[in-house]
């Protein structure tokens, strides 16, 4: 059974509560990631705790265990003269945006001839999500630690 520190290959369709799906890892290479490292949403981590190779869940996680609620703050107006003429600006779009360290991806929700509104929040935020799980493998936290499910798949 995962538990905190386990390493774990998982497949997983992400899916709006709409039945749209935003991701998926099926017919591709697992995710692999250490749960409880924060490498994951905190609803998907909590998600995998206790279970076993081969075993499916479906899980609706809540904006708040996911990428959490949309902030305000995150949403701006940019001076219209400060992007290049030759940068396309249509609402619903994303540009790449640097912050002097990383890009930060926004979209654009409205231009006018002076300003830019744009939303830095990220993409899923303020969304409740549906999680399809499927465990495939359970790798040990501890160097000689097996897991039973290896050696007895049939427990």
């Amino acid at each position: 059974m995962i538990k905190q520190g386990n390493t774990v290959s998982v497949h997983y369709t992400g899916k709006h509560t709409n039945g749209r799906v935003f991701d998926s890892s099926v017919g591709g290479q697992p995710l692999q990631f250490e749960v409880g490292a924060g490498m994951m949403i905190k609803g998907f981590d909590d998600a995998v705790l206790g279970m076993k190779v081969g075993e499916k869940k479906t899980i609706l996680i809540p904006a708040k265990d996911g990428y959490g609620e949309s902030n305000p703050q995150n949403i701006f107006d940019f001076n219209r003269l400060d992007i290049p003429d030759d940068v396309p600006l249509v609402v619903g779009e994303k540009l790449n945006m640097h912050d002097g360290h990383q890009v930060v991806p926004v979209l654009i929700l409205e231009v006018t001839a002076t300003k830019v509104k744009l939303d830095a929040n990220h993409e899923l935020a303020g969304k409740d999500l549906i999680f399809e799980i499927e465990i495939v493998e359970i790798m040990s936290d501890e160097v000689g630690e097996i897991e039973f499910t290896e050696i007895f798949p049939n427990l």
